[in-house]
């Protein structure tokens, strides 16, 4: 019998690969969207990446600000992805904001997923509420056991928005744990192919490096990873029984920093590459401006973050191997930007 499942937010880059592999698989797969205009578009997406039974998948209308929908969307359902993170129309004018409807949102598909019996939830969280602390040096590993600092300076209202919603979420299930198993995802900067003109808050980095706003590049290292490996990694994580109480860091092996990804680009894709600056940003600029600048802050925060990410759960417990390598992932994703035409 297919697994019934849940996904929230399937239109999004990462919701829209993960019901392409759970349809792949066979699953009975519901999804949510904030309006039914978007369900033709996403089943021709589907369908022109080679997916045959659209006929599989349905749709239902919630929204994460509201209590409308969710019991119709979960009726019936076993599993849940929970994808979808709250859209802000415009810049959020406060922490509490952005904070208030992350912690809502996940707090609110936790308690529809209880009212209606389903077995599992798997939450997209980030690993911005793993990677970002004050006192971990270079020479330490950053694992599933870690959690960032709310406090720390020059942290983004979205990193911290995700580590309370995830929080949040874990302390709901602390008390429920016995009704309901859950587990979280927790990747870093998603890169990879993109099924449509639709891509991550992550392809900026790039964006920025190829349309030539970036006019000096910082020694910034960055985790990243191929969406095809994240929703991999959901679909494991909630299939496999071990998979429990767990969370599980998605990244491929080892870093790349984002003067290497403008070597790479303009090595293996000159065609994306004529406005990409040669200059570089010295470490000292940005040190200097963190006290006065808030973009300066949150550059020393990423310059200084531990990089030594460990991906050992997702290997162990589930079995999980990442497809793509950093730079396979890099230009999987300048690949996507020049099919769509969104490098300018």
């Amino acid at each position: 019998m297919a697994e019934k499942v849940l996904v929230t937010g399937g239109t999004g880059f990462l919701g829209s690969q993960l019901i392409l592999q759970l349809l792949q698989r066979g699953a009975d797969v519901r999804t949510t969207v904030r309006s039914l205009a978007k369900k033709e578009g996403l089943i021709k997406t589907l369908q022109d990446n080679g997916i045959q039974n659209t006929d599989q998948l349905s749709f239902a209308v919630a929204d994460l600000s509201s209590d409308d929908g969710w019991d119709a969307a979960m009726a019936d359902r076993e599993y849940v992805f929970s994808v979808a993170s709250p859209v802000f129309f415009e810049e959020p004018k406060s922490e509490e904001a952005a904070i208030r409807p992350a912690v809502d949102g996940i707090s609110r598909v936790l308690q529809a997923a209880l009212r209606n019996h389903v077995k599992r939830v798997v939450m997209t969280s980030n690993f911005g509420a793993v990677g970002f602390s004050k006192h971990r040096g270079a020479d330490q590993v950053t694992t599933e056991a870690d959690w960032t600092d709310p406090e720390v300076p020059g942290l983004s209202i979205y990193e911290k928005s995700k580590l309370l919603a995830e929080k949040a979420a874990w302390q709901l299930m602390d008390a429920h744990k016995d009704e309901m198993s859950f587990a979280t995802v927790n990747p870093v900067a998603i890169f990879g192919p993109s099924l449509n003109e639709h891509i991550s808050g992550s392809f900026m980095l790039i964006e920025n490096l190829v349309n030539g706003s970036m006019q000096r590049i910082p020694n910034l290292p960055l985790n990243v990873v191929d969406v095809r490996d994240v929703a991999d990694i959901h679909i494991r994580a909630m299939f496999t029984p071990a998979a429990a109480g767990k969370r599980f860091i998605a990244s491929a092996d080892g870093q790349i920093s984002l003067r290497e990804m403008a070597d790479l680009i303009r090595r293996e894709r000159p065609q994306a590459a004529a406005k990409i600056t040669t200059k570089k940003l010295p470490d000292f600029v940005i040190d200097l401006g963190a006290p006065f600048n808030a973009q300066a802050k949150a550059g020393k925060l990423m310059k200084n973050m531990n990089r030594n990410v460990a991906n050992d759960q997702a290997k162990t417990i589930l079995g999980w191997r990442p497809r793509s390598t950093s730079k396979e992932t890099v230009l999987a994703a300048v690949d996507s930007m020049l099919q769509y035409d969104l490098i300018k």
